[in-house]
C-alpha cells in the first residue's frame, strides 16, 4: 500500500497507520505474516506475473485458501479466487 500511495496509485492519509488500523478492524481483517512455505511457494508458480510481490501474494492465496483483491488482470491467470 505504501508504494501504491509513493507512486500516486492509491490515496491515503499523510499518517496512514490510524487510518490502516481503523480499516483493518472495522473490516475484520487479520494481517497474514509471510512464511517460508508462502516464500518457497513462489519458485513452484508458473510465470505470467513478474513482479515478486504479487507472486508473493499468489503463493499467500493459494497455500491459505484466501481471495486476492486487485484490479490486475495478470493476476487472474492463476489459479486464485480474484476480486474486483
Amino acid at each position: 500500500m505504501a508504494i501504491k500511495a509513493r507512486l500516486g496509485k492509491l490515496s491515503l492519509p499523510d499518517n496512514p497507520e490510524p487510518f490502516i488500523l481503523e480499516q483493518l478492524a472495522v473490516n475484520a481483517i487479520e494481517p497474514l505474516a509471510v512464511s517460508m512455505r508462502h516464500a518457497l511457494h513462489v519458485y513452484t508458480l508458473p510465470d505470467f506475473h513478474r513482479d515478486p510481490f504479487d507472486r508473493l501474494l499468489i503463493a499467500q492465496a493459494q497455500l491459505e485458501n484466501l481471495p486476492i483483491i486487485t484490479a490486475d488482470p495478470q493476476i487472474a491467470s492463476y489459479p486464485v479466487e480474484v476480486v474486483w
